[in-house]
């Protein structure tokens, strides 16, 4: 038996990236919807629950792992195709890109950074490997290869010495005790105040949403909790983060699976979530605190489900306090939870899939195509 299709380890930056694009939300839908399935995957969920998360096929599941595993990050932007042949190579772009990345101090020029007219001066007189390019060629090439002039900031990357190890134990729980796995995670801050957002409305009349300058309801914590073999989220919403109320969150996990038997939970090195009271009741109670890397918090599979979240209750959302919120939070809990696809019912829509591509393909006598 083949082994499940999932994405590999991502780097620190990688995670902390996707898990950026994940809760805001913004830029190209294509790039959003790729970068919660691959972040879904890289927190163990399988191809089936992720299908049911971004509501794709199974098989558009599998091809994005596979291209995120061979490409990175650049495999979350469409390719667009068509045009005349290009007049300037891959390995010229590449040699571009790589000279672009490369301080001019090491290339013997007496400037710190590159201007678009320094680099393609230099690129042409280069006595190994000339390349004659315009400003305007060079410009759009280092936007396609995401290159961009911007300001230097400083890196993080996860100081935990048993990061492989923790990565290690979250990857082979859910996948091999998938039905008593569980994620936690506080989702927030929760304000209230008009929320921009996206949504159908006629041609350059878009809805709008009124100005708010006073926030006088304060902020709130969504605690959610995920079941890795269920598909099912649920949570509650309180005002702070605390050591209590983590308790009580693990409390109602522990209910989830009454027979006693170990269960499993994911959770990331807030403080209020790794007390001493909550590690007593959770040896008594047989729960493995399953904690992420510091600094990685994207390895926990709640990440990818407050996707959704975000996109369709808070964005474009004018709550007028936290007691509607909490109201609409948990009214598409349940309608998520009751629209979940259940297995056998995916495993008859990619038989019928099957057939249908199968009878094309024998009308026609060519295989029929496919939305990428």
């Amino acid at each position: 038996m083949a082994d499940p299709v999932r994405v590999r380890r991502l780097s620190d930056q990688e995670g902390q990236q996707l898990l950026r694009i994940t809760r805001r939300g913004t830029g190209s839908a294509i790039r959003l919807r790729r970068a919660m399935v691959v972040l879904a995957s890289a927190g163990g969920n399988t191809v089936p629950a992720i299908a049911r998360l971004v509501q794709a096929d199974e098989d558009t599941i599998r091809q994005v792992i596979h291209r995120f595993n061979e490409m990175g990050m650049a495999s979350l932007d469409p390719q667009w195709a068509g045009g005349r042949p290009r007049q300037i190579s891959p390995d010229d772009q590449a040699f571009i890109v790589e000279t672009a990345n490369t301080r001019p101090e090491k290339l013997g020029k007496p400037f710190t950074r590159w201007s678009v007219r320094k680099l393609a001066d230099y690129l042409g007189s280069h006595t190994a490997r000339p390349i004659r390019i315009g400003r305007e060629r060079l410009r759009q090439i280092l936007h396609q290869q995401k290159i961009t002039f911007q300001r230097t900031k400083t890196w993080k990357e996860s100081t935990d010495p048993d990061r492989d190890t923790k990565l290690a134990r979250i990857e082979y729980v859910s996948s091999h005790f998938p039905q008593r796995v569980f994620a936690f995670d506080e989702f927030g801050p929760l304000t209230i105040r008009p929320q921009a957002g996206a949504g159908w409305a006629p041609a350059r009349h878009p809805h709008r949403l009124p100005a708010n300058y006073h926030k006088l309801h304060g902020v709130r914590q969504f605690h959610g909790c995920y079941s890795i073999g269920d598909d099912q989220l649920w949570g509650v919403v309180r005002c702070r983060k605390s050591a209590v109320n983590t308790l009580a969150a693990l409390k109602s996990i522990r209910a989830a699976r009454p027979d006693g038997a170990p269960i499993y939970v994911i959770l990331d090195n807030l403080s209020a979530h790794k007390g001493l009271k909550i590690r007593r009741w959770a040896a008594r109670n047989k729960v493995e605190l399953c904690f992420t890397p510091t600094y990685a918090s994207w390895a926990n599979p709640i990440e990818a489900q407050f996707g959704p979240l975000r996109t369709f209750v808070i964005a474009g959302s004018n709550h007028p306090n936290h007691t509607v919120l909490t109201r609409r939070l948990q009214t598409y809990l349940r309608w998520r939870n009751a629209n979940a696809r259940h297995p056998d019912v995916l495993a008859a829509q990619r038989r019928e899939r099957a057939r249908i591509r199968s009878e094309r393909q024998r009308q026609w006598g060519q295989p029929a195509t496919r939305a990428a």
